[in-house]
């Protein structure tokens, strides 16, 4: 038979999980998206001066790309370690690793000290990063997915999302203090350092309230039945990502292409926005993060009610409608953008964000239920951080090239419309997840034979329906 499902939680120990996984991702984003606000603004002119400024921005958006290239090994190493020994340890060690190297990089020499050596170490310190957040997000939604309750999992598992814009919103407010109360040349020489060296702090907060919550109940009966088919003198268990290749081929294509359209708009919507503004219109640093920084609250806003409209109607469908608006908007937004005033602007970010929210908030239950427990963390990693290489990672470089080359948005626009189209087509073939439970979708990677009732999804009346070849391990 499947495993009982567990019974939901008591709301105030959920809503502590929630909590220390909300407070975790938002130190993590704040430490990674703080880099890539600081790329777009200062570190062209601190590592690597001498250039054009276009060019000098580019250089600098190679070392934020960088970070993503370190994600899919964090994702591996974390995935691997997190299935076998449990998600709380590896949140832990993520949050570690990040809140190290960003308050590290608060305290680098720049290019004027120690010439070419300050960016090879802001290089290594940002694959530090990179390698820590490819662990962090698969550990953080897993822990509230795996502990929520089922009729409600999109809301739930949507609150750790929520950290990327509160992180992109506590990075960019405090880069915008910071540039309001200093001059221009106080901001490049020591400003910028304060708001990398306050992750220490952060990370502080995080790691009391993270190291404060129970390992995952889902995953701890996994771990026991594991245990007991071993002790049953049962072959051993296959790693988890030979389980996941095995098993789980299809979901993680399908995990890849869905991030396609949400990671490349993000960056271009945050990141590049800021550079396009500032050196194409002619606005002000200020104005451009003041922009962001309203916008991102507004993210912050819509991202669990996106979480929670995918529990009454569906993952696919929430999906589908913010892909296909990432797309719709891609022009009006360059358009807006180009009124070079901040109304317009604002108005422009704001409503791609709305659109991003409805692909990210139903995206950690989305992956959450495709995978099987004992692989869960590692098919969810996978899937989630492979993809940011292609996506996330050179969007902002992408971008600037093109407005390099063109000197127009048109291609940018274009680029934004490709990726649309890949994750409506990836999201389109995939199966509704909604219904299933993560009790039952628990595969046994030991023998490769589906346990009774792997794939099966919990019906109305906590019965179970077949859920296809996709549901289970």
């Amino acid at each position: 038979m499947a495993a009982p499902a567990t019974s939901p939680p008591a709301s105030a120990n959920l809503r502590r999980i929630v909590a220390a996984s909300l407070i975790g991702t938002t130190v993590e984003w704040y430490d990674f998206f703080l880099y890539g606000s600081a790329a777009a603004l200062v570190f062209n002119k601190l590592f690597f001066p001498g250039s054009d400024p276009l060019v000098g921005t580019l250089l600098s958006f190679l070392t934020y790309a960088v970070g993503f290239t370190a994600r899919p090994l964090g994702a591996l190493v974390f995935g691997h370690y997190g299935d076998r020994l449990g998600r709380k340890k590896l949140l832990v060690l993520s949050l570690l690793l990040m809140g190290g190297a960003t308050f590290a990089i608060g305290l680098l020499p720049t290019h004027a000290t120690v010439g070419t050596a300050a960016p090879v170490l802001l290089t290594a310190l940002r694959l530090v990063q990179g390698f820590a957040l490819g662990g962090e997000w698969g550990g953080a939604v897993l822990l509230v997915s795996e502990h929520g309750d089922a009729r409600r999992r999109g809301f739930w598992a949507s609150w750790p999302q929520t950290g990327a814009p509160a992180g992109q919103l506590l990075a960019t407010g405090v880069l915008s203090v910071m540039t309001a109360l200093l001059s221009d040349a106080a901001f490049t020489s020591w400003g910028w350092r304060v708001p990398f060296l306050l992750s220490g702090v952060l990370v502080i907060v995080g790691l009391w309230v993270r190291l404060s919550v129970d390992e995952s109940p889902v995953f701890r009966a996994a771990l026991a039945r594991a245990e007991a088919r071993r002790a049953e003198g049962a072959a051993l268990e296959k790693m988890p990502l030979v389980a996941v290749l095995r098993h789980h081929w299809r979901d993680v294509l399908i995990a890849m292409g869905a991030r396609m359209a949400e990671n490349i708009s993000y960056y271009v919507i945050t990141a590049f926005v800021l550079v396009y503004a500032t050196s194409h219109t002619g606005l002000s640093q200020q104005t451009a993060l003041n922009a962001v920084l309203i916008a991102s609250a507004l993210h912050f806003a819509v991202i669990p009610a996106w979480g929670a409209l995918s529990d009454r109607i569906g993952r696919r469908p929430v999906y589908l409608l913010g892909a296909a608006g990432v797309g719709v908007w891609a022009f009006p937004f360059f358009a807006l953008v180009d009124s070079h005033h901040f109304g317009p602007l604002l108005l422009a970010v704001s409503v791609g964000l709305v659109f991003h929210g409805a692909m990210y908030a139903p995206q950690a239950a989305f992956f959450a239920e495709m995978f099987a427990t004992r692989m869960r963390y590692s098919g969810a990693s996978i899937g989630a951080q492979f993809s940011s290489v292609a996506a996330g990672a050179p969007a902002p470089l992408i971008a600037t090239a093109l407005l390099a080359d063109y000197d127009s948005p048109t291609p940018i626009a274009l680029y934004v419309i490709a990726a649309a189209l890949l994750t409506l087509l990836a999201v389109g073939v995939a199966r509704e997840t909604r219904s299933r439970d993560l009790t039952a979708v628990d595969g046994n990677a030991v023998e490769g034979n589906a346990v009774a009732g792997e794939g099966r999804t919990a019906g109305p009346d906590g019965g179970a329906s077949s859920a296809g070849p996709s549901g289970g391990a």
